[in-house]
C-alpha cells in the first residue's frame, strides 16, 4: 500500500466527517427504569474514535451547528479525538432509538441541515489542511445526502495526492463516484455497496473481484471488500487477497466496516506491512462485532487477536 509520495506521511490521520450525530438509545435498566444514552455517531466519527482507540493521533474534520451539533461536539471531545470543527447553522442531524425489547426500534430521527457555499468552503480548506498536516486522510460519507456537495470529494481527493498525502474512502454511491474521478489510493467498501453500485454482479469471491477490476479501472489503486461474516477480499495493486479472521458470535454487527477502515488508516499511519495492515484492519472490524457499541475495542486485545487472523494470496504465489 506504499505510494511514492511515502516520505512526506506522517504518524496521523485525519478524517472528513461531513455529517457526525447525536444519538440517543434507550437500553433497559433496572427495576424497569431505563437508561438514557447520549453519544457522539456517524461514520466519520465511529472511524476517529477507534483510531484514537489505536493510539494513533486522529483529526475529526467536521461541522456542528445549533443545539444537537454543541453536543455531539461536547461528547466527541470526550472521546481522546481532536476537532477541526467548523460551525454552522443547521443543526447536526439526530436519532433515538429504543433497544428495550432487545431489537433496535427506531422513535425518531432527523437529517442533518445543509451546509451553504461558505460553511462548505470552511469545511474543505480546514479539511485539507489537516490531511496535509497529517499524511493520511479518511473519507468518509454524509449520514443523509444533501449535506454537502459531492463535488467535495473529488477536489479534496485531488488537492490531497497532488500534496502527498494518502487518501483511504469508506464510500458509496455518488460520493464514491466523485472520489473515483479524482483517484483513490485505498478503497474499502462492502459487498453489498459493491453489487449496489453495479461493480459486481454476484458475491461470490470470483464476481467480487471482478469488480474489485473495475473500481481500479475507474480511479482506484488499492481496494479491500468487506463481506460481513465471510472471509474480506482485496486486490493490493496486482495481488488478490483473502483475508480471515476467527469465527466469532455476534453481538452487533454495526460498525465493524468503520472499526475496519480505521484499522487500515491506522496500518498507513504507522507505515505497518501489508500484511499487518489487513490483519490489524481485520481483527478490529472482527473484535467490534463481539460488542455493543461502534468503533469500540480496547488496542491491546485488537492487536493479539490481528496474531490469528489469515492473509492467503489468491493467485497461489507465496506471500
Amino acid at each position: 500500500m506504499e505510494t511514492r509520495r511515502r516520505e512526506t506521511i506522517r504518524s496521523s490521520v485525519a478524517v472528513f466527517s461531513p455529517s457526525p450525530l447525536l444519538t440517543i438509545t434507550i437500553e433497559p435498566g433496572v427495576n424497569e427504569i431505563p437508561d438514557i444514552h447520549l453519544h457522539a455517531g456517524g461514520q466519520g466519527f465511529w472511524v476517529a474514535r477507534m483510531v484514537a482507540r489505536l493510539a494513533v493521533p486522529v483529526t475529526l474534520c467536521a461541522p456542528f451547528g445549533d443545539d444537537t451539533g454543541r453536543v455531539v461536539r461536547a461528547l466527541i471531545d470526550a472521546e481522546g479525538v481532536t476537532v477541526r470543527a467548523i460551525a454552522v447553522q443547521a443543526p447536526n442531524g439526530a436519532y433515538v432509538h429504543d433497544r428495550r425489547s432487545g431489537a433496535r426500534v427506531v422513535v425518531a430521527e432527523t437529517p442533518s441541515g445543509e451546509l451553504d457555499r461558505h460553511e462548505v468552503d470552511d469545511l474543505y480548506d480546514a479539511t485539507l489542511v489537516a490531511g496535509l498536516a497529517a499524511g493520511v486522510m479518511v473519507l468518509t460519507g454524509p449520514a443523509h445526502p444533501g449535506t454537502v456537495p459531492v463535488e467535495l470529494y473529488r477536489r479534496l481527493v485531488v488537492d490531497l495526492r497532488a500534496n502527498g498525502c494518502q487518501v483511504l474512502a469508506d464510500l458509496s454511491g455518488d460520493a464514491l463516484d466523485a472520489a473515483l474521478a479524482g483517484g483513490i489510493d485505498l478503497l474499502k467498501i462492502s459487498h453489498e455497496e459493491l453489487l449496489a453500485g453495479g461493480y459486481a454482479s454476484a458475491d461470490d469471491p470470483g464476481s467480487l473481484l471482478a469488480g474489485i477490476d473495475r473500481l481500479r479501472e475507474a480511479g482506484v489503486r488499492h481496494v479491500v471488500v468487506t463481506r460481513a461474516a465471510a472471509p474480506a477480499l482485496a486486490r493490493i495493486n496486482d495481488t488478490p487477497y483473502e483475508i480471515v479472521v476467527p469465527s466469532l458470535e455476534p453481538a452487533d454487527y454495526r460498525g465493524s466496516g468503520d472499526s475496519f477502515t480505521a484499522g487500515l488508516a491506522t496500518g498507513l499511519a504507522r507505515r505497518l506491512d501489508l500484511e499487518a495492515t489487513l490483519r490489524l484492519a481485520a481483527a478490529a472490524g472482527a473484535l467490534n462485532v463481539t460488542r455493543h457499541g461502534l468503533g469500540t475495542g480496547r488496542r491491546a486485545d485488537i492487536e493479539e487477536l490481528s496474531h490469528h487472523v489469515a492473509v492467503r494470496r489468491l493467485d497461489g504465489e507465496t506471500p
